[in-house]
């Protein structure tokens, strides 16, 4: 439980104080933009530092459970990818950290996306990195976890079997990994709405609540 409130902590409540922060009154003025090149290498450095944050989040809650977070080869898939293996644990916590990669992620677009509502029309090329990786990083999460494909230690898959008495199917949970992405896309894309913003948050946070069920 106390995984699941620092969880909700930081999903929920510091986008809603970084909005705090930064009105469209007190935006500084528009910065000169920088050279293509440099706009390109900043974004491919956001897109590397958006997977930092989803594979820090693996590691973090790991670690804080105990379960010896380390880098390992991924297994079951024809292509060897690497991720984060950890030590047997039960399946509420097996939930929490398969789940931890995209609550981090969701944390830091949900800041990203409040603070800069108008994201797509400013020059920051490493903040619009690490959103589009993000985006990314949930459609092929969810395409793999629809099509029951890829590595055996997917993240969806250890989410899926650690729900209810006995799992869940995993296309629920690409359904659920899919939603708050379609919903930050139309953020990006077509800022202004009033609605989607908290539709998203909603999203995020459905799939940190789904922790209270897990194992169970």
């Amino acid at each position: 439980m106390r995984i699941l409130a620092t969880a909700l902590a930081i999903v929920w409540l510091w986008p809603a104080g970084a909005a705090g922060q930064t009105t469209p009154a007190t935006q500084p003025p528009p910065v000169k933009q920088s050279s293509p090149l440099r706009r390109h290498a900043t974004f491919l450095l956001g897109a590397a530092a958006g997977l930092a944050v989803h594979e820090s989040g693996h590691a973090t809650i790991a670690a804080v459970l105990g379960a010896n977070p380390r880098v390992g080869k991924t297994s079951g898939s024809a292509f060897s990818f690497f991720a984060i293996h950890h030590d047997p644990v039960s399946r509420g916590q097996e939930y929490v950290i398969s789940s931890a990669g995209f609550w981090f992620q969701h944390a830091v677009s949900e800041a990203i996306l409040t603070t800069h509502p108008q994201l797509r029309d400013e020059d920051r090329p490493f903040m619009k990195g690490i959103v589009i990786f993000h985006l990314g990083t949930s459609a092929i999460y969810s395409v793999a976890a629809f099509a029951r494909i890829g590595p055996d230690q997917r993240d969806t898959r250890g989410m899926a079997v650690s729900l209810g008495e006995d799992g869940v199917p995993e296309p629920a949970i690409g359904a659920l990994i899919l939603a708050p992405a379609v919903f930050d896309a139309y953020r990006y894309w077509k800022p202004g709405s009033k609605w989607v913003p908290w539709a998203s948050r909603a999203a995020k946070i459905s799939g940190v609540l789904l922790a209270l069920g897990a194992g169970r």
